[in-house]
C-alpha cells in the first residue's frame, strides 16, 4: 500500500509511540509502521508555520478642536480643553529568538486615553505596563461663596453678613464664584508572570490609581444647611500575586489580593453661613473617608474525570480601618480615638458540570458567603440636628451569611430544540436588622428553537417568593420607625418574570433580532413601603447590507419601570399613595459607504438618542403631579477616512452632542430655599461640537 507523507504526518512519525486515539488499523498498516527511509527531513519546510520578525502594525496622532460651553459635553468628547491631541498605536515586534514586544495606546492624551506596553516569550516570561485615564464630569457653574475650595477649611468672605434665612444674606450674590464638580481617575500598573516547568507558573501586579476633584456634600447646623464641595485626593494601591499549577486534566491556584486605600483629608471643616443657633457653633467639621485596607487569600481548582468537570474556590479576607476619629467641634468625650473596625470574611463556592449523555446534561453550584463584623461596639453621645430624638447610640457590628444553590438541566430534545431547566435557593442571614432571615426560592425554564431555516428564538419564564423570619423593628437601627414598614430589600415578594428573543435572516443581507422582557415584583404583605414594582422592556435591532460597499444598521430600546408605593403620615394604616413612572427610550442608525474614489475613501454617519423621564404622583384625597424630570441626549458623527498611500491614511471626524435635562434638583436659586445656601441652577441645556483630524501609518 503506498501512500504521500504530508507535515502533519510526519509529524505524527516524529512522535511515534504516542498513541493516536480513534486509529484502528490492520497490523502493518498503521501509521507507525510507514517507511521513512527515503524521507529527507532536512528539507521539511512548512511555509504556513512560519512566524513573521520584525516589526509591525499601526501607529496614530491626531488634533482636534472642541468648541462647548458645557463642561459635561466632556463625557462624550473625552475633550475638556478647546485643544485636544491624541496618540493612537497598534505596534508588535517579534524577534527571530522568540522574543516579542506590543504598544496599544487608545485616545491616548485624551481624557479617557489608555496604554498598554507588553514583552516577554512566549512560554517563559512576560513583563507589563498599563495606564489608564477616566474623567466625569458634572458641572462647571455651581456657585459657592466660599473660599478655600479645593482644600480641607473653606471660609466665608471677611464681609459675610449670617442671618436666619438665605434670603436675608445680603453679601450673598456678590461673594459666589463658579467651581467645577468633576473627578479624574489615573491608573498605573506593572505586572510580571513567569512560565516555570511546564507543571506550574507565577504572577504579580501592582497598580496605583489617584483619584482627584470636587464632588458634593452637605454641612449642617440643626436644620440649616451649606452646599459644600468636599474635596477628592484618594490613593488606592492594589497588589495581586499568585501561583499557577496545571496537569493533564486538573488545574490548581493560590492567589492573593491586597488594596490599601489613603486619602489625602481626613475632615473639612467649613464656616457657618447662618446665624449661629444649635451649640452657638460658627464652625462645622465633618469626617471625611477614612484610610482602610483589604486582604484576601484565596485557593481554587478545578479538575475532570471524564464527562464531569468540578470546580471550586475558597477564600479568607479582613478589611481593616484604623484612622484616628474626628472630634472637632462635637464637644463630647468619645469612648474611644481610634475605632479599630475589623471584618472578617471568608466563603466557598463549587461547581459541577456533567454530561449525563449525547442529549442530556446537569449542573449544579453552591456558594457561601460570611462577613463577620469584629468591631467593637461602643456606647456614643448622639447629637440629633433634625427634629427626632434617637434612641440609637452604638455602633452596630452588622454580620451577613449569604448561601446560593443552584441546579439545572439541559435536554436537547431534538436537533434545533433544547430546553433548560433549574432551581435557585437563596438565603441570607443578618445581624441587627429588622428581619433576621430572607429565603428565595425561584423556578426557571427556557426553551430554545433553531430547527428553522433563518429562525432562532428562545423564551425563558421564572417565578420565584421570597419570605423569612418574623419583621419587627430593630431598636438597633429603626425604633422610630412605622411598625407597619417593610424595607423593600427584606420585605415578603413574588416575582414574576417571562423574556424572549428572536433573530431572523431572510435573506443573506438582513438580519432583524427583537427581543422583550416582563418582570413584576408584588411586595404582597406590605402595607407601608413599596408594594409593586412592574418592568417593561423590548428592544429591535436590524442589520442590512445594501451592496459590498454599503450597510446600514438601525436599533431601538424602551424600557418603562413602574413602581407603586404606600405611605402613613401619621404612624398608623397607609393614609397617603405614589406612583412612580420611568421611561428609558434609545435609538440610533448608522450608515457607511466603502471603497469610494478608485477604492480610497470610506464615508460614515452614527447617530444615537435617548430620552429619560420619570414622573412621580402622589394621592392623598386629591392627585398632585411632582415636577417631571427628563434628559435628552443627541449624538452624531460623521466621518470620512482617504487611504492617501498604500500606508498612510487620513481621517476627519464632526462630532456633535445637543444635550438638555430638567432635573428639579438642580434648578434652584442659591437662596431658594430659605435654610440652605445651594450651587444654584445647573441644569444642562447645550450644543457641543468637536473636529477630529487624524492620520494613522502602517508599518
Amino acid at each position: 500500500m503506498k501512500f504521500k507523507l504530508n507535515v502533519v504526518t510526519l509529524a505524527l512519525i516524529a512522535n511515534a509511540g504516542i498513541a493516536i486515539p480513534g486509529m484502528a488499523l490492520a497490523d502493518g498498516y498503521g501509521i507507525q509502521n510507514a517507511n521513512t527511509e527515503k524521507v529527507k527531513f532536512n528539507n521539511w519546510d512548512c511555509k504556513r508555520c512560519k512566524i513573521e520578525t520584525g516589526v509591525s502594525g499601526t501607529i496614530g496622532a491626531g488634533v482636534g478642536y472642541n468648541d462647548s460651553d458645557d463642561i459635561r459635553s466632556a463625557n462624550a468628547f473625552a475633550a475638556e480643553n478647546e485643544f485636544a491631541g491624541k496618540v493612537d498605536a497598534d505596534v508588535s515586534y517579534v524577534s527571530e529568538s522568540g522574543y516579542r514586544a506590543s504598544i496599544e495606546a487608545q485616545n491616548l492624551g485624551m481624557e479617557n486615553g489608555s496604554l498598554d506596553l507588553e514583552t516577554g516569550k512566549v512560554g517563559q516570561h512576560k513583563l507589563s505596563l498599563n495606564y489608564r485615564q477616566i474623567a466625569t464630569y458634572k458641572t462647571d457653574k455651581a456657585m459657592s461663596p466660599y473660599q478655600g475650595v479645593g482644600g480641607d477649611h473653606l471660609t466665608l468672605p471677611d464681609n459675610w453678613q449670617t442671618a436666619g434665612s438665605s434670603l436675608d444674606m445680603s453679601e450673598l450674590y456678590s461673594s459666589l464664584n463658579p467651581l467645577e464638580l468633576s473627578l479624574k481617575r489615573k491608573r498605573a500598573g506593572l505586572g510580571f508572570e513567569y512560565q516555570g516547568e511546564e507543571l506550574w507558573s507565577t504572577y504579580i501586579t501592582y497598580e496605583r490609581e489617584d483619584k482627584t476633584g470636587l464632588k458634593q456634600a452637605l454641612g449642617s447646623f440643626f436644620n440649616q444647611s451649606m452646599m459644600l464641595a468636599e474635596p477628592v485626593d484618594y490613593t488606592t494601591d492594589t497588589v495581586e500575586a499568585g501561583v499557577k499549577f496545571r496537569g493533564d486534566n486538573w488545574f490548581t491556584a493560590l492567589a492573593y489580593s491586597g488594596s490599601s486605600f489613603k486619602n489625602q483629608y481626613s475632615q473639612l471643616t467649613f464656616d457657618n453661613a447662618f446665624n449661629p443657633t444649635f451649640g452657638a457653633q460658627t464652625q462645622g467639621t465633618m469626617a471625611l473617608d477614612p484610610d482602610n485596607e483589604a486582604h484576601t487569600v484565596s485557593l481554587m481548582g478545578q479538575y475532570t474525570a471524564g464527562s464531569t468537570i468540578m470546580s471550586g474556590r475558597v477564600h479568607y479576607g479582613q478589611m481593616s480601618q484604623d484612622q484616628a476619629l474626628v472630634t472637632s467641634g462635637y464637644g463630647y468625650q468619645t469612648p474611644v480615638d481610634v475605632l479599630d473596625a475589623k471584618v472578617d470574611m471568608k466563603g466557598a463556592n463549587l461547581k459541577v458540570v456533567s454530561r449525563i449523555n449525547r442529549t442530556v446534561r446537569v449542573n449544579a453550584s453552591y456558594d457561601y458567603s460570611d462577613r463577620d463584623n469584629k468591631t467593637n461596639v461602643e456606647e456614643w453621645t448622639q447629637i440629633s440636628i433634625d427634629s427626632t430624638t434617637g434612641k440609637v447610640a452604638y455602633n452596630p457590628p452588622y454580620d451577613f451569611t449569604t448561601q446560593r444553590g443552584k441546579i439545572g438541566t439541559d435536554f436537547r430534545i431534538t436537533r434545533g430544540m433544547k430546553l433548560d431547566v433549574g432551581y435557585d435557593y437563596r438565603r441570607d442571614e443578618r445581624s441587627y436588622q429588622d428581619r433576621e432571615t430572607t429565603d428565595e426560592n425561584t423556578l426557571w425554564a427556557k426553551y430554545h428553537l433553531s430547527a428553522f431555516d433563518k429562525w432562532d428564538m428562545w423564551i425563558k419564564g421564572s417565578y420565584g417568593e421570597r419570605d423569612g423570619s418574623e419583621y419587627q423593628a430593630s431598636e438597633w437601627t429603626s425604633s422610630e420607625s412605622n411598625s407597619l414598614l417593610r424595607k423593600y430589600n427584606l420585605a415578603d415578594r413574588k416575582r414574576t418574570m417571562v423574556e424572549a428573543r428572536i433573530s431572523h435572516t431572510p435573506i443573506d443581507a438582513l438580519t432583524i433580532d427583537f427581543g422583550g422582557r416582563y418582570a413584576l415584583d408584588d411586595y404582597n404583605e406590605t402595607q407601608i413601603g413599596l408594594t409593586e414594582s412592574k418592568d417593561v422592556s423590548y428592544d429591535i435591532n436590524l442589520s442590512y447590507l445594501l451592496s459590498d460597499d454599503m450597510m446600514v444598521n438601525a436599533f431601538y430600546d424602551r424600557q418603562n419601570i413602574d413602581s407603586q408605593q404606600a405611605g402613613s403620615n401619621n404612624f398608623a394604616a397607609p393614609n397617603w399613595f405614589g406612583l412612580v413612572e420611568d421611561q428609558v427610550d434609545v435609538m440610533g442608525a448608522g450608515f457607511s459607504y466603502n471603497n469610494l474614489l478608485e477604492k480610497k475613501l470610506r464615508l460614515g454617519v452614527d447617530y444615537t438618542y435617548s430620552d429619560s423621564s420619570s414622573n412621580t404622583q402622589v394621592q392623598q384625597g386629591l392627585t398632585g403631579d411632582y415636577d417631571d424630570y427628563y434628559a435628552k441626549v443627541h449624538n452624531v458623527n460623521f466621518y470620512g477616512q482617504y487611504q492617501a498611500t498604500e500606508k498612510m491614511a487620513v481621517r476627519l471626524d464632526y462630532k456633535m452632542e445637543k444635550y438638555k435635562d430638567n432635573d428639579s434638583g438642580n434648578n434652584i436659586a442659591p437662596d431658594g430655599i430659605w435654610n440652605v445656601v445651594g450651587f444654584g441652577y445647573n441644569n444642562h441645556d447645550y450644543n457641543a461640537h468637536l473636529i477630529m483630524l487624524s492620520m494613522s501609518y502602517k508599518m
